[in-house]
């Protein structure tokens, strides 16, 4: 008899995107720009010299999108506001054109029956307040509080949910320690400083947010979260695997929920430590009605001397299953569930983005049979079910992503999408892995067997 992995029927299915990963229309309608365009631009950052000038287009066949969205029974769906659209210059004056496109967009998802989960901040930080000082300068913190409360005042009555950032781990490590991403700097105090701003900034929206929508929405925040484990039982790789777990995660749960800094943080790290001020994670540490979980992988440490701070590096286990970009470990998003419902008790805890990057493409008879995406998702599913059996309250599963996208410095060599789209010409597939997943919300469910894959 074949196992059925049901959930319940107010579980909430859809799928997340990004502003500049889909939207494209870089320069249109009074947008300012953002440090992603600039670093785009910018000769030797991106891997295949690409942009997201066009990207996918979103902002132009949105419409179309929604259709499909409603086509795969998607009960919500994941997007960001690109702040300079809306702020061209971060702070100041509104732009309509990109307030009324946001209003359009979200109509447009209501009337289809699907409810928009807006982020705040997905990396795209106006140009603007970049040459100011970016995010470790505290005035970023002000003018996204600011940016918050343009875009509750517009769409507060009808948005059910928002996240105020995405994975501050990423805009402030990414892209101001290693250097990977915009604005591409390489300092760790400015890294560490940028994570505290985001915190301060965090708190800024939360208050923006409970104080002028009028429909009482649920507010969270995105962090990506590993399962972080040592290479070895040594006493080096297990201390190593500590640092960065204190920095991947306790750098903002900690805050978060209990309101401080892990005191490792300070102990271990005293010339990098943030300049934190009386008051700065007051606002930060208010009860959120979710938080979200961002899981691709697991992060397996070893000792490096050699690594500036941290000494502490991820190295990739032999025997595992691969997909582009990492390593395939299921096991560990239930590990990251129960760790973090053990640790910090969330009220609610949403899958804000899971998915995994394979070589999609189009076979003669039009169809995209990524089998290895479906395998994926069927196997992380497993685990956030069995993870909801141990009482962990996951309430939501958004797969990453609606659409293949502008991913980051890789430029368009990865494919995360459960919709295929030709970057030539804008035409959208619906892969095998996306009729999967309509039949699993169809079906509040699906069977744990991979024969029909």
């Amino acid at each position: 008899m074949t196992d059925f992995v049901r959930f319940p029927d107010s579980f909430i299915w859809g799928t997340a995107t990004s502003a500049y990963q889909i939207e494209g229309a870089w320069q249109e309608d009074g947008k300012g720009p953002s440090i992603w365009d600039t670093f785009a631009h910018t000769p030797g950052n991106i891997q295949d010299r690409s942009t997201g000038d066009t990207a996918a287009d979103f902002y132009h066949r949105w419409p179309e999108d929604v259709a499909l969205m409603r086509s795969l029974g998607l009960q919500a769906f994941r997007f960001s506001i690109s702040w300079p659209r809306v702020l061209p210059e971060g702070t100041g004056r509104v732009n309509p054109a990109g307030l009324d496109f946001y209003d359009r967009l979200v109509d447009g998802l209501l009337a289809a029956g699907i409810q928009p989960v807006v982020t705040l901040f997905h990396w795209d930080l106006p140009q603007a307040l970049q040459d100011k000082g970016g995010w470790p300068s505290r005035e970023t913190a002000d003018a996204f509080g600011e940016y918050a409360a343009v875009a509750a005042r517009r769409l507060g009555d009808r948005v059910p949910a928002w996240i105020t950032l995405n994975e501050p781990w990423v805009a402030a490590f990414a892209g101001h320690y290693t250097g990977d991403h915009a604005p591409g700097w390489r300092d760790a105090k400015a890294a560490l400083q940028a994570a505290h701003t985001q915190l301060i900034a965090h708190g800024q929206a939360v208050q923006a947010l409970r104080s002028l929508c009028s429909n009482h929405p649920k507010i969270g925040i995105a962090l990506t979260l590993s399962s972080v484990q040592p290479a070895s039982q040594s006493e080096d790789d297990l201390a190593a695997a500590g640092r960065y777990d204190l920095i991947l995660t306790r750098l903002f749960l900690d805050p978060l929920f209990h309101g401080r800094y892990p005191a490792e943080l300070q102990a271990g790290f005293p010339g990098l430590f943030p300049d934190v001020r009386p008051g700065d994670l007051d606002a930060a540490s208010a009860p959120l009605d979710f938080l979200g979980i961002n899981y691709y992988s697991r992060d397996v440490i070893r000792h490096n001397p050699d690594i500036p701070w941290i000494q502490a590096e991820p190295v990739q286990p032999e025997g595992s299953p691969y997909s582009q970009m990492w390593e395939i470990y299921p096991p560990g998003i239930y590990e990251v569930l129960a760790r973090v419902w053990r640790d910090y008790h969330p009220a609610s805890i949403w899958i804000t983005e899971n998915g995994v990057p394979v070589p999609d493409g189009v076979d003669a008879d039009g169809r995209v049979r990524d089998f290895r995406r479906t395998a994926y998702l069927l196997d992380h599913l497993v685990q956030v079910r069995r993870a909801m059996d141990e009482g962990v309250p996951v309430e939501a599963y958004l797969v990453w992503s609606l659409l293949d996208n502008f991913e980051w410095a890789y430029g368009y060599k990865m494919r995360f999408g459960l919709v295929y789209v030709d970057f030539e010409t804008q035409q959208r597939i619906i892969k095998d892995s996306g009729h999967w997943f309509a039949r699993v919300i169809r079906d509040h469910g699906f069977a744990a067997v991979k024969e029909q894959i």
